[in-house]
């Protein structure tokens, strides 16, 4: 005797396509008042100048005394500020850009996995972060002074701001990106796409790949590579962890209840 088909949540939920179009509309709108109310509250606290004083001071403090950052461009000392508040404005409201992003998809999704949505988003932004205050606080004054290092005493080591802003911008986005591996990861194993044996199997190769990318976005010294490199291959290994939990607490409950009977 044959079993009754279940019946599909999803079944109905169909929306027609303009349906979709007004939707992301509205969530695009969404992302961008949450970055002009934090643009508003970045430019009245610190301010554009507070914002490019804390993220100057790594390589200021590798420069001779008395000594700032220059403005070769004629109009850098004005767009220059504007575009370090603009990113920081984007970094204070990653989640909710995120979670703007993630309630597009939501009608799309199963009640299962729906749950591990929104962990994922938290997790995937706090990773983020870390990847950018690793930047901040531990690669750039340790690459600043392994460069500076090389500086002859007839050169005046005075960087100009829109250089400057240029490099790290690119180093943020590089170690925010490299420190998603544990999400690749963990997403990778719950949709099938690869088995945690393959991923293990893969870790030699991975390792090489690490150095490789980090040869490529990172500066041509040794410190940033490193930097990138490292974290990149140690957060490999606790998406492969993670991943094995991730499964179990992702299946959907038809799964789970197949697979106590198969047991």
């Amino acid at each position: 005797m044959s079993q009754p088909e279940k019946e599909d949540e999803l079944a109905g939920t169909e929306q027609p396509f303009v349906a979709h179009l007004v939707e992301l509309r509205d969530r695009l709108l969404y992302c961008v008042y949450g970055i002009a109310l934090a643009v508003i509250a970045l430019a009245i606290w610190p301010g554009p100048n507070g914002l490019i004083d804390f993220i100057a001071q790594p390589i200021r403090a590798h420069m001779p005394p008395d000594t700032k950052l220059i403005a070769v461009g004629v109009f850098s000392p004005f767009f220059v500020p504007l575009k370090v508040l603009l990113m920081v404005a984007v970094l204070v409201v990653l989640p909710w850009l995120m979670y703007q992003a993630w309630s597009f998809v939501a009608p799309g999704l199963y009640s299962h996995e729906r749950r591990f949505a929104l962990p994922l988003i938290i997790f995937g932004s706090l990773l983020a972060y870390a990847g950018i205050g690793f930047v901040q606080f531990f690669v750039l004054d340790r690459m600043f002074g392994f460069i500076q290092g090389f500086t002859p005493d007839s050169v005046a080591a005075t960087p100009d701001i829109a250089s400057y802003v240029e490099a790290i911008l690119s180093l943020y986005l590089a170690f925010g990106l490299a420190f998603q591996v544990p999400i690749v990861v963990m997403l990778l194993v719950r949709f099938d796409m690869v088995s945690i044996a393959k991923l293990k199997e893969f870790r030699g190769y991975f390792i090489v790949v690490a150095f490789v990318i980090a040869a490529v976005v990172t500066p041509p010294d040794v410190i940033s590579q490193l930097a990138l490199a490292i974290p990149m291959v140690i957060l490999y290994e606790v998406g492969i962890v993670g991943a094995r939990w991730f499964v179990k607490v992702s299946r959907a409950p038809e799964d789970d209840s197949e697979a106590e009977k198969a047991s």
